[in-house]
């Protein structure tokens, strides 16, 4: 009894830090667990940016295929974890904000316009009663049973729009198997492969670790060195005009700023009585080729730890698939020397690429700071960010002393998951944002990871949860699950990753049911349906998981 009282509880607060979310002008975000540096989650942009309209990269059959026919594993294992090591901070489940209540600035209604017609009013964020009234009793909340569930999702699972789907279902109080069908067979996980990266990467790296751009004096003469920390947001823009996901960044979420770095550059030189260099740029954190087998110059950028605006042509673009730079390295060397020479420090010549790593103990002459690693990771979730992706893929590659290209990263990611319990029988890892075609994930394993995260043994996993998109609200699912969907009830009810490659569709998150248990659950799809309509079929499995209590 008190093994059930304990697991129980550990589900609530769960639930609790799950479903939260707080009121915006615009609805509402994501609201994370208090952490020690105190930062916030992060508002994401509309449209997945892991394929999409000019991202349709897959080649050839996808490996997702239906199974038998559905199964139940309602006698199957408590998910094995290991013992949380002491790399990580641990964590903390304080009660998160309250959503919002009628009466309150997002219970808005309907307004008239100037001619006097009653224009529709913005949906509101979800209230305190649609959101919680249920999760409440969410701690003697039943566990749904595969027979309740096969009935609830038989008719939103014959949707002949879904093409072949495979899916899971797990509770996520222990990641109990229960119900799915083809949900071992190893199906392409697009850009819910930044599931398993941010898994590894809140494991292997303290939470509160910030990626470091610095500037040091280089091995010749007159010659200062910019060091590459693999941070690809470092921006160029001035700080009120930096946007994330549509949204002013706040003190948790600015990026680090490459004008306080050449001011705090230009005023050791100055001081050192030097005002004239030469500059070069330091690449040797990353290994191998950094170009990703399908980069296009628009969803990716090559993956150098330098970069401005994760090398935006335009930095402030909002574009799904965005034009990137050709020479991200060169392109931000050559804006710091512009920014130096406007500080009064002359830069001879071009900057060029050193010929070898700068000096350990090399003097620092400037130093800017990332946000944190766990906002970097609700970032990358909720604006579903290749490249940030690649580059948090990367650190973890660094952490587990792996070569950090892209296949030391793979086999980082996959070691690191597989110390964590994870059964990896059908996971393939070729990078870690999910843009290549060959990687291969079953759905158990994606409900596995989000079990992990929710689990009260991996605190520090947390930010997995708080990064997930928010139905209907936020990032990639920001325009999803609206009136005529046939999903709108779940609005705000539903946490999750999306993923879309030509063809491809997947759809990985939380959601609690009726009776306020919180659920894990994958939606894994190859159709030849418009990418619209096939998410919207998605949705609706998800949406029927939250209106069920499933017994």
């Amino acid at each position: 009894m008190h093994r059930r009282r304990g697991r129980a509880a550990g589900l609530f607060g769960a639930a609790l830090l799950v479903v939260a979310t707080v009121l915006t002008s615009g609805g509402a975000h994501a609201q994370p667990s208090p952490s020690a540096s105190g930062h916030s989650s992060d508002r994401g942009e509309d449209d997945d940016r892991d394929g999409g309209r000019k991202g349709d990269h897959a080649k050839g059959p996808a490996t997702s295929r239906p199974g038998d026919g559905p199964t139940t594993r309602p006698a199957d294992p408590p998910a094995t974890t290991a013992t949380q090591g002491a790399r990580g901070p641990a964590g903390t489940t304080g009660a998160p904000g309250a959503p919002g209540t009628p009466g309150t600035p997002g219970a808005t209604s309907a307004t008239a316009s100037p001619g006097g017609a009653t224009a529709p009013a913005a949906r509101p964020a979800p209230a305190q009663g649609a959101v919680l009234a249920s999760v409440e009793a969410g701690a003697d909340a039943a566990v749904p049973t595969s027979q309740g569930l096969q009935q609830a999702l038989a008719g939103t699972l014959a949707d002949r729009n879904l093409g072949t789907v495979t899916f899971a279902v797990a509770d996520a109080a222990d990641g109990r198997l229960l119900y799915g069908s083809g949900e071992n067979v190893p199906a392409t996980p697009a850009s819910t492969t930044k599931l398993a990266t941010s898994i590894a990467a809140l494991s292997l790296i303290p939470g509160d670790t910030r990626l470091s751009t610095r500037v040091v004096r280089g091995a010749d003469a007159g010659t200062v060195t910019l060091v590459g920390g693999g941070d690809p947001t470092l921006t160029a823009l001035p700080a009120d005009q930096v946007q994330i996901g549509g949204q002013a960044a706040d003190a948790d979420t600015a990026p680090a700023s490459l004008d306080a770095l050449a001011r705090q550059t230009a005023a050791a030189l100055k001081a050192a009585g030097t005002t004239s260099v030469h500059l070069d740029y330091d690449l040797s954190m990353y290994t191998g080729s950094p170009q990703h087998k399908n980069h296009d110059g628009q969803n990716i950028a090559l993956v150098v730890p330098l970069m401005l605006d994760e090398g935006k042509v335009d930095p402030r673009s909002r574009e799904e698939a965005p034009a990137r730079v050709a020479d991200p390295a060169g392109q931000a060397a050559e804006a710091f020397a512009a920014l130096l020479r406007a500080q009064g420090v002359a830069v001879e010549g071009k900057a060029r690429a050193a010929a070898a790593p700068a000096a350990p103990g090399a003097a620092v002459l400037g130093r800017v700071d990332s946000p944190t690693v766990a906002r970097l990771v609700e970032r990358l979730l909720t604006t579903s960010d290749n490249q940030l992706a690649e580059a948090m893929a990367r650190q973890v590659a660094v952490a587990a002393h792996q070569p950090a290209g892209f296949e030391g990263a793979a086999t980082a990611v996959t070691q690191e998951l597989a110390r964590l319990g994870v059964p990896m029988t059908g996971v393939a890892l070729n990078d870690g944002s999910g843009l290549h075609p060959g990687n291969t994930v079953p759905p158990a394993v994606l409900v596995r990871l989000l079990a992990l995260a929710a689990s009260e043994q991996h605190p520090a996993l947390r930010p997995v949860l708080t990064g997930l998109p928010i139905a209907g609200f936020t990032g990639t699912l920001g325009k999803r699950y609206g009136s005529g969907s046939g999903s709108a009830d779940a609005a705000g009810l539903i946490r999750a990753k999306t993923g879309t490659l030509s063809g491809v569709n997947t759809l990985a998150g939380t959601v609690v049911d009726a009776d306020g248990r919180l659920l894990a659950f994958a939606v894994m799809t190859r159709t030849t349906a418009p990418v619209d309509t096939a998410r919207a079929a998605m949705d609706r499995i998800a949406a029927r998981l939250s209106a069920c209590g499933c017994h």
